[in-house]
Parts: C-alpha cells; sequence; structure tokens
C-alpha cells in the first residue's frame, strides 16, 4: 500500500511511466473517438463525459487500474506458470503442499456448493480465484495498488461471471429452459400471475447480480486501502512503523476473504443454472433389468 507516487499525486511511479510512453496517443484517440462518443451518449442526461470520467489528460490516458489489472493478469500466468515447474510428487515443498491444500479446499466447495460436477467448471472458478486473490494482495506491496479498489476494474469481474453462469445454463438446458427456471417450482395454471411474479422477481435478481458482486467485491478494497491511509496518517512519523505491520496483515485478510465471497458466490450461481449429467450406466442398468422383467413375464404366460 506503500506508493511512490511523482508530481505529488497519488498514482504509482509504473502508471506514470507508460502514460509518459504512450499517454499521448491513447489521448489524441480519444478525443478524436471515443470521447465525441460518450459526449453524444451523455448529453440525452444533460451532461458530458469529462463531467462522468474526469478530464481527460495525457497523464491519466491509461487508467490507473487498467494498467495494475494488466500487470495483475500477467503475475497470475507467472505465477501459475512457475508454481507447475516445481511440482514434485517425490519431494513436495512447503510452498507446494500449501498451493494443494488450497486446490483440495476449493474443489471440495466446488463439489459441494456446485454439485458433483463441479470439477467440470472449477478450471474457471479457480482462474477467477487466483485472479482476484493477486489482483487483491498487490495493494499490500510498494509501486502497486489493488486494481479491484476500482469500481470499474470489480463490475468487469461481475460481468465476467454473469455472463459465464448464464451461458453454461443457456448451453446445457436451452434458452428456454434456462429463463424457464426463473419462474420456481411448477404451479397450477390458476395461479398464473404468481409464476409470472416469480419470475419477474428472479429476472430482476440476476440482472443486478453483476452490480452486488462488483459493490462487494469494491467496496471493501476500497475501504481497506482508505482506513490504510487514514491510520498511517494520523500522528506521522510515529504511525508509518510498527501500524502499517498490523494493517497489512489485516489487508492480507481482506483480501483472502473477499476472493472467497466473490468465488463462492460464482459457485453458488453455476449450481443453479447446472446439473448433473445423467448416469447413463445406471439408466442402461434399469433398462436391462426391465428387459428381463419383461421376459420372464413372457415366459411365464
Amino acid at each position: 500500500m506503500l506508493l511512490f507516487a511523482a508530481g505529488g499525486h497519488h498514482t504509482p511511479l509504473i502508471v506514470d511511466f507508460v502514460n509518459h510512453y504512450i499517454g499521448e496517443p491513447v489521448h489524441e484517440f480519444q478525443l478524436a473517438y471515443t470521447k465525441p462518443i460518450w459526449d453524444k451518449f451523455f448529453s440525452n442526461f444533460g451532461t458530458e463525459a469529462e463531467k462522468v470520467f474526469g478530464p481527460y489528460t495525457v497523464e491519466n490516458a491509461v487508467p490507473w487500474y487498467t494498467i495494475m489489472f494488466v500487470i495483475a493478469c500477467m503475475l497470475t500466468v507467472a505465477f501459475i506458470w512457475i508454481i507447475k515447474g516445481k511440482v514434485s510428487e517425490d519431494d513436495p515443498k512447503p510452498g507446494q503442499l500449501t498451493l494443494e491444500a488450497g486446490y483440495l479446499y476449493l474443489a471440495e466447495l466446488a463439489s459441494s456448493v456446485i454439485g458433483p460436477h463441479g470439477m467440470k467448471y472449477f478450471p474457471v472458478v479457480a482462474t477467477f480465484a487466483c485472479l482476484i486473490l493477486i489482483s487483491n494482495l498487490m495493494g499490500q506491496f510498494p509501486l502497486f495498488m489493488s486494481p479491484t479498489a476500482s469500481v470499474n476494474v470489480t463490475f468487469a469481474l461481475g460481468i465476467a461471471s454473469f455472463v459465464y453462469y448464464n451461458y453454461c445454463g443457456i448451453s446445457e438446458n436451452g434458452l428456454l429452459a434456462h429463463l424457464k427456471h426463473l419462474a420456481g417450482p411448477k404451479l397450477p395454471w390458476f395461479m398464473f400471475i404468481v409464476t409470472m411474479l416469480i419470475f419477474g422477481i428472479e429476472l430482476i435478481s440476476n440482472l443486478i447480480r453483476p452490480l452486488t458482486l462488483g459493490v462487494r467485491l469494491f467496496a471493501n478494497m476500497f475501504s481497506d486501502e482508505q482506513v490504510f491511509l487514514e491510520i498511517t496518517n494520523l500522528a506521522p512519523p510515529f504511525t508509518h512503523f510498527l501500524v502499517p505491520l498490523a494493517l497489512t496483515g489485516l489487508g492480507v485478510f481482506v483480501a483472502f476473504v473477499q476472493t472467497l465471497v466473490f468465488t463462492l458466490l460464482s459457485m453458488i450461481y453455476l449450481g443453479e443454472v447446472t446439473h448433473a449429467p445423467h448416469d447413463h450406466h445406471h439408466d442402461e442398468e434399469e433398462h436391462h433389468q426391465g428387459d428381463m422383467h419383461d421376459d420372464a413375464a413372457v415366459a411365464a404366460a
């Protein structure tokens, strides 16, 4: 959370570095293409792009949260690649044992929350967990900020989770069956109004899930950043020594908890729209037993 900033503004040096080299062409592109589009859109609401997004400058042409999130993606890929190359069955190290414990916990959680078919979606769920955890923990290191402390990033993650679980539901059940599950249990025809009411409530509840996922993650990570800055600046330089250590421990705890909450909710949503495949072997066995009963009945007759 210690930010080495230049120019007196609270942005990491790497953000200034990136905008120093590519900020000007990006800024020119925004003024020529994206800003007129947003101005036209926001003119319907009596405002303009700069009042919503802030001033368009070379220094913030590439937002800090975009740079931090790209770094988080790169760190996630590098972390998985490094760990994958050092896995040993004969002589596992403490780090490997810790990762295996985390893997087993997530796998068991997926099986219990989603169902026995949960491992089918485990790669995507685990990717969410790794990416969000690394994004949350980035704020604990100098020169970095947590991209999840920006509502833009958390909304994007919430939308990604929303799109994925709806894609899984539609691909497995079909569009009509996927929408039908929003109507709740099958009721008699004369309770059609109640069915439509349930459908409307469930539809609205599903549509606002990206918002609730994004706001929950953003609010906790942003408040953690603000609490750290406010407390460490209460009585400088005394609060610049031991206090940050205690707050860093709290920040790590919050990072893990918020990763678990986002991952768990994504699993719950997957469990609502997916189901375990039918046991074909069991069906064939029942069919075979049925044929045997039929043959016995014919022989008895």
